[in-house]
């Protein structure tokens, strides 16, 4: 894989799938990007640019664990940008990669060409999604033979009774199948979860002050959710979509966390259109 020096020396590792104008994308979750895939096939339209971020997949780091907080990420995105030799950066954040790359935004206004925020975390902007939102949309897929295990450890978790996070997995999927359940596997063989807790530590936000940065960005946004994820539901979306000036709001019906692969031809189409439309 390619690589680049962060500020501080650390090796950076990204890969490079398909043809064309670069798009920079930033995994959710700290993650390895390889997650991403090709993104249903958006990289036959656009060439993705996916980076590890520091302590993930092939790349070093972190240096000091602190070096995980989501806004001392932001100068790695720069050096990125920097490595490529690109005056402005089109990026692509999915669930908690929206909020480096709304930090990224606020720190770099002039440097951004468009932002496309998937499924995302709004944890930088201070919008939450509270347990009985979250309880509403479980309950649109009663019908699911899963409902009930995922029904019991969601109630388990807000009472205090028990923490299987796991048992949560099929709602971040359209479908509970044996793809999918390849797909969390995979996930979860990529995850660093030491530096998830300290990537969303309390002291990597400032959400009035991002709120009033990224009021200021005349870059074009997409925010794009999915009407089954419970992660960031179609309230909180609209609310955060509320913080960009110029901005497109779309929900995906059938859709929950993985837009790419819950229905890959909807959110390619909506991307190629949005990445296409000038100002």
């Amino acid at each position: 894989m390619p690589a680049f020096a962060a500020p501080d020396g650390v090796e950076l590792a990204y890969r490079v799938v398909g043809e064309g104008e670069p798009v920079v994308c930033v995994p959710g979750g700290m993650l390895a990007s390889a997650y991403l895939g090709d993104l249903g096939g958006l990289a036959r339209h656009r060439q993705l640019v996916m980076v590890d971020l520091r302590g993930t997949g092939e790349s070093g780091g972190p240096g000091e664990p602190a070096n995980w907080r989501c806004d001392r990420l932001v100068p790695d995105v720069e050096a990125l940008r920097q490595h490529l030799g690109l005056e402005k950066v089109t990026l692509l954040g999915h669930s908690a990669g929206a909020s480096l790359v709304t930090r990224y935004a606020e720190a770099h206004p002039e440097r951004v060409e468009k932002l496309l925020l998937i499924t995302p975390g709004t944890r930088s902007v201070g919008i939450e999604v509270t347990a009985e939102r979250r309880r509403a949309v479980l309950e649109r897929r009663k019908d699911e033979p899963w409902y009930p295990q995922v029904s019991a450890a969601f109630e388990a978790i807000q009472t205090g009774d028990g923490a299987d996070w796991s048992a949560l997995d099929p709602m971040s999927y359209a479908r509970w199948d044996t793809e999918t359940q390849a797909q969390q596997a995979f996930e979860d063989s990529l995850a660093n979860y030491e530096a998830l807790g300290i990537f969303n530590a309390p002291d990597a936000f400032d959400p009035p002050a991002t709120r009033a940065a990224l009021a200021k960005v005349e870059a074009p946004a997409l925010v794009l959710a999915g009407a089954l994820d419970w992660g960031t539901d179609t309230i909180a979306a609209e609310q955060f979509a509320g913080v960009f000036p110029n901005v497109q709001s779309v929900v995906l019906p059938g859709v929950a966390h993985h837009p790419w692969l819950d229905d890959a031809d909807a959110f390619v189409a909506m991307v190629v259109r949005f990445l296409s439309t000038t100002d």
